[in-house]
Order: C-alpha cells, then sequence, then structure tokens
C-alpha cells in the first residue's frame, strides 16, 4: 500500500479525551476515531490489527479442535427469561423493542444460545466433547465507559464452549482452550499471568483470568513469588492474622466521641493503629439491608460479599436507611443492637477488646468481644488482599500489581445445560445432561494491552504477529530517480512475497515520514537515501535504536526471516 493513498489521519496533538497510552496512541496512530462515548470507528491500520488478531485467535481455536460459527447479536428475552439472566445483567444490558412490542436485548454474551444449538442439534456421545466458538460484537450499557476500547459499550470478543458428558471430560476441554490461550497470547507477544477468578454473573465452578501486568490495568492481581500461586483480589482468599489487642478480659465501655467519623478521626483520638478498631459498613443489597464488618485497615471485599448474599444490586446504604437501623448518623455504626443481620470477616474472630460504633450518635465502644457482646449472623472471607498478606496456599508474603484481563475461560458445569434441558444419549443410551465451559478473549482489549506492553514516546511498536504492516519503505527524495526505483523495486518484492507491506512515496521531508512510521509502530522499516546507487539501504527496526547499513538484498532477507520467525 502507497502511503499516499492509505487513510491515515495521524494526530500530532495528544487527545485531551485519553487517560491512557493505548488510548491516546490508538487515536494518535489514526487506528480508530470516538462516535460515542465507549464506541469506536475503526480507520483501515485499526481494521488491519483487528483482522490480524482476529486470525491468530482463530488459528489457535482451530488448531485445538474448535469448529467456528455466528450467533445473531439480536436476540429474544425468552432466551435470557429461561435461564434466569433476564434481571441479572440489569442496566448494563441494551433492551430494546420490535415493532410488534416483543422484547429483545443486544447479546452481551451467548451462553443461552450455544446451549440451545447443541440442545437440538446434537443427541450422541460420539459428537462429544465439542468445542464451538465464535467472533462476534457485543453490547455491554456501561456504566462508566473508560481508557478507550479498555472498557467499552460495544466490542468484539471470542466467546467458545466446549460440551462433554462427565467431569473428567470437562476437565480436558478446559486444559485444552487453557494451552490454547497461553499460545495465543504468547504469539501476540504478551506477558501475562494466569490467575484464578471469581466466576461473575457467568456462574459456575473453576474460573481463571489471563491478565496482562500493565499500571492502568482497571484488576488487582495478587500473587505469592514463593508459590506461584496467583488470583484476583476478587478471588484471593483472605489469610486472618494475629491482632496485637490489649490482653485480659476487659468489660465493654461507651465512649464520648463527638464529631468523629473516620477510622484517621479515631486513631487520632484514641492513640491506637487502624487495625484495633472495626469498621461496621452499611450496605443495601437489592431490598435488603446488611452490615458488614472489616478490621479498620481493611476494605471490603464487594465481589465476595455479592456473591454470598446473591444479590444483583450492591451499594452502600443511604444515611435515610443507616440511620434507620443504627438510630445514629453516618460514621457511628456497630454491631451491638444494630437492626439487620451483621456480617462479620474472618479476621475479627482473632480479636478481643477492640472498639467499634455505638449505634448512637457521637458514640464508639472500646473493649468489645465477639460472642460476649454480641453475635454475629454469619462470619465468612469479606476483606480484599493486600501486600504482605499470607499466602491462602503456602503462608508465603502476597505482592499486589494491577492487570488488564483479556481472556477468561470457566467451567460452567450444567448451570445453562439444565435450564435448557440439553442432554445427549450416552453409550448405554441413558439420557444425560451435558457439561459445558466457557471460554472469551477481548478481541479488542488484546489490541490495547499489547500497546500498553509495546510502545514508547514516539508511539506504538508493534509486534511482527499483529502489526497492520510488517515493513515500510521510505525512500528520502521521492524525487530522486534512484532512489525512487530502488524504493519501488523493494517494495514489489516484498508484494510479491505476500508481505503487508508500506512505501512512504510521499513529497514529504524525511523527519515527518519517520515520525509516522514510528507513531504507527510499523516493526521494520527501510530508508532508501543516498546510497541507493550503490544498493544500500538503511535496515531498521522499530524495537531497537541502533540501524544498519546493507545491500538491499541483505536488507530484505533480514525483513523476511524476522517475519517468517513471528508468524
Amino acid at each position: 500500500m502507497k502511503v499516499s493513498r492509505l487513510l491515515l489521519p495521524t494526530l500530532r496533538e495528544v487527545p485531551s479525551e485519553a487517560e491512557i497510552s493505548s488510548h491516546r496512541l490508538m487515536l494518535r496512530a489514526g487506528l480508530m476515531r470516538k462516535a460515542a462515548t465507549g464506541v469506536y470507528s475503526y480507520l483501515p491500520l485499526g481494521v488491519k490489527v483487528l483482522k490480524n488478531v482476529e486470525n491468530i485467535i482463530r488459528e489457535g481455536m482451530d488448531s485445538h479442535g474448535a469448529q467456528e460459527l455466528l450467533m445473531p447479536a439480536i436476540l429474544p428475552k425468552e432466551v435470557l427469561e429461561q435461564s434466569g439472566r433476564w434481571d441479572v445483567f440489569g442496566p448494563e444490558m441494551f433492551r430494546l423493542k420490535d415493532r410488534g412490542g416483543r422484547d429483545f436485548f443486544l447479546g452481551p454474551t451467548h451462553e443461552e444460545m450455544f446451549t440451545i444449538t447443541v440442545r437440538d442439534e446434537v443427541r450422541s456421545y460420539k459428537n462429544l466433547p465439542m468445542t464451538l466458538y465464535q467472533i462476534q460484537t457485543k453490547y455491554r450499557d456501561e456504566r462508566r465507559p473508560r481508557f478507550g476500547v479498555m472498557r467499552s459499550r460495544e466490542f468484539i470478543m471470542k466467546d467458545a464452549y466446549s460440551f462433554d458428558l462427565t467431569e473428567e471430560g470437562l476437565d480436558k476441554s478446559y486444559k485444552n482452550m487453557y494451552d490454547a490461550y497461553c499460545e495465543i497470547f504468547k504469539k501476540m507477544d504478551m506477558d501475562f499471568t494466569v490467575v484464578d477468578a471469581d466466576s461473575g454473573a457467568m456462574g459456575g465452578s473453576g474460573s481463571q483470568e489471563f491478565m496482562v501486568k500493565s499500571d492502568v490495568g482497571e484488576d488487582t492481581i495478587a500473587y505469592c513469588e514463593a508459590c506461584g500461586y496467583a488470583a484476583n483480589v476478587e478471588k484471593m482468599a483472605g489469610v486472618p492474622t494475629e491482632c496485637d489487642c490489649p490482653e485480659g478480659d476487659l468489660e465493654a465501655e461507651k465512649i464520648y466521641t463527638p464529631n468523629v467519623k473516620t477510622i484517621d478521626d479515631l486513631t487520632n483520638l484514641f492513640g491506637c493503629k487502624p487495625s484495633l478498631f472495626v469498621k461496621t459498613l452499611i450496605y443495601r443489597a437489592d431490598d435488603k439491608i446488611v452490615a458488614v464488618m472489616v478490621r479498620g485497615d481493611r476494605e471490603v471485599n464487594e465481589t465476595k460479599l455479592q456473591n454470598y448474599l446473591g444479590c444483583l444490586e450492591l451499594e452502600m446504604a443511604e444515611p435515610a436507611a443507616v440511620t434507620e437501623v443504627t438510630g445514629a448518623a453516618v460514621g457511628f455504626a456497630g454491631p451491638i443492637g444494630i437492626k439487620c443481620d451483621v456480617l462479620m470477616d474472618i479476621e475479627i474472630e482473632k480479636m478481643k477488646n477492640f472498639i467499634v460504633g455505638a449505634n448512637e450518635t457521637d458514640y464508639h465502644y472500646k473493649n468489645v468481644c465477639v460472642g460476649r457482646d454480641f453475635t454475629p449472623t454469619a462470619v465468612l472471607d469479606l476483606r480484599i488482599v493486600t501486600d504482605g498478606d499470607s499466602c491462602p496456599k503456602c503462608g508465603g508474603s502476597i505482592k499486589t500489581a494491577q492487570g488488564i484481563e483479556v481472556g477468561h475461560i470457566f467451567k460452567l458445569g450444567t448451570k445453562y445445560s439444565k435450564a435448557f434441558s440439553c442432554t445427549c444419549l450416552d453409550e448405554t443410551g441413558t439420557d444425560r445432561t451435558v457439561i459445558m465451559g466457557c471460554y472469551g478473549i477481548g478481541v479488542n482489549r488484546c489490541i490495547a494491552a499489547i500497546i500498553e506492553q509495546h510502545s514508547d514516546e514516539n508511539g506504538i511498536i508493534w509486534p511482527v504477529s499483529v502489526a497492520p504492516y510488517k515493513v515500510i519503505v521510505v525512500p528520502v527524495n521521492t524525487e530522486n530517480e534512484v532512489q525512487k526505483e530502488l524504493a519501488d523495486k523493494i517494495y514489489e518484492t516484498f508484494k510479491s512475497k505476500g508481505i503487508e507491506v508500506l512505501i512512504d512515496d510521499r513529497n514529504e521531508r524525511p523527519g515527518v515520514k519517520f515520525k509516522d512510521a514510528d507513531l504507527i509502530g510499523i516493526p521494520i522499516r527501510i530508508t532508501v537515501g543516498k546510497k541507493a546507487g550503490e544498493g544500500i539501504v538503511e535496515y531498521k527496526l522499530r524495537s531497537e535504536s541502533a540501524s544498519a547499513d546493507m545491500t538491499e538484498n541483505d536488507a530484505v532477507q533480514a525483513a523476511l526471516d524476522l517475519i517468517s520467525s513471528k508468524i
């Protein structure tokens, strides 16, 4: 492709709306443009990258025996009603009516449709195991779209579903997809980590995420360097630690604490560490009010809380609701005498003589003990793990890092196959409920994650496997016939070998051409300049600062060798 003919609207200025590198560079390099909040149009370079990522995914899935199909994006309400998820997705799901008033929705995911397809088309164990997948646009009305394609309202996903008749079969299908994902992300040159994860609205038992470590990631990974165990903090179990609490059987005492509502206020007043306090936070879970207790230096893990309660909506209770159950202003809630269920983190069982709100404005209790002064409704793991906590597997020290989720695999079990009566005949002729797995990759998010890991102050540094073009040929002076002729010859050589190649034939200064080549991240640049008459060109990799003079043939061969080793 000639750059003079390419729709390549690069930007010199950083777009004000872009907060992270990948968002800025996808706009500046002319990969996409914003159509609405969380919705983007893809320009030619962006489409080529998308297609390359999709092809890597297809190759990985196909090589592991998966079969591609394509489901509709517009689906009838009845599909989700039967699985019980019409209300689970809540306001994040785009809902619409046809001209006859019938309810439809834009598919945020497709477990139901895949299950229906296998139920209707597969009847014998001889057809199993089977893994089906699609690459399709999904729709979710995110409350807060942000970071470009990292969290958008319209996105492309590869979703796959495995079907087996036994748990052992599911284990094999799950491992097969695990291996496929590792190959796919390695082919994209991603530095990724596999972590245990929460299954969320998808349901099921086992669940793992493929995370790309990045400071701009919206997820937090907790990992142990001693044993290698890693999990999303939403999933990582909290190991109770011993508290340096006052000794003895001290009597609970109500203390006047005017205008003291925060942990910082309390530590200043009582002159002790936050770990000697217990916070009581009031939540609204759907229509129910609950109190949640965690140590003063801890935070509530709302994913664990929501999973335990099984609620669709979870949010901090409004002040009026807090006053109704505590009898006090916000900031003085405690477990003693509160008029709602009390859920207590397991770490508090190891505490005694701690400080809590007194459910009375301007008062706290000190020297409170579990069992003697109050009895919780339930005791469970409710906190977010932090750096320095103990590993639940080996007891080593936990560290945390931010990560971008690019893939997620689930063991769904029979959640959907039971709901849709998806069965197959086994070897004995007995009808058996099919056991399912679910496997997703965010295609757009992969692009953003790659850029986050492969970019510098000058622009994108595409891995060869996903680059929109592998080589760019840059004649320094397009009016010089010798340079033009040699540049055209090199360009045609790559084209004849099926290599995606650009030639910057614009009548622009060399510096402009080099800046654009760096910005759009083409892996290999061959510059044709003053030594063209000698058959010498400059060969440079985008990922390296140094360049080298080579003969035309050597430069072409070096490029071909690099490309063949990466694709």
